[in-house]
């Protein structure tokens, strides 16, 4: 039961991570420190999926699943929902290489609008404005 659930907070685990990479830069939007944490994440995800790198949480996960088998009940919410979202089936090259593209294009979007929102906010008001 420990290893089946300690496999089930990876996987969770790992959801998060993704997220982070593909939408952490809205954290800019409360504090500009949060850009050094997700430009190095982001960096990762991408260079993972275009060097065909596999992520370390992948054999964490791998391993607390053997080391859980035979226990609990097959499948569940996990395996039903959360996996195929971070575990594709047919994971081409071509595939891993638009993944990469699209964190790339999805931050660069975001950190647009983060810098555009940033500067309004900080720009001084126009006395005729008052």
């Amino acid at each position: 039961m420990f290893f089946r659930l300690a496999a089930d907070l990876t996987v969770i685990l790992h959801l998060i991570f993704i997220l982070f990479v593909l939408f952490g830069g809205l954290l800019c939007l409360h504090h500009l420190r949060w850009a050094w944490l997700h430009l190095s994440t982001m960096s990762w995800g991408i260079w993972v999926e275009w060097a065909n790198r596999q992520c370390p949480l992948t054999p964490i996960e791998n391993h607390f699943r053997h080391m859980a088998s035979g226990q609990g009940y097959p499948g569940g919410f996990i395996e039903q929902y959360l996996l195929p979202l971070i575990y594709p089936g047919e994971l081409t090259s071509a595939i891993r290489w638009l993944l990469g593209a699209l964190v790339l294009a999805t931050n660069m979007a975001i950190y647009l609008y983060v810098f555009k929102k940033r500067r309004k906010s900080s720009s001084p008001v126009d006395e005729d404005e008052t």
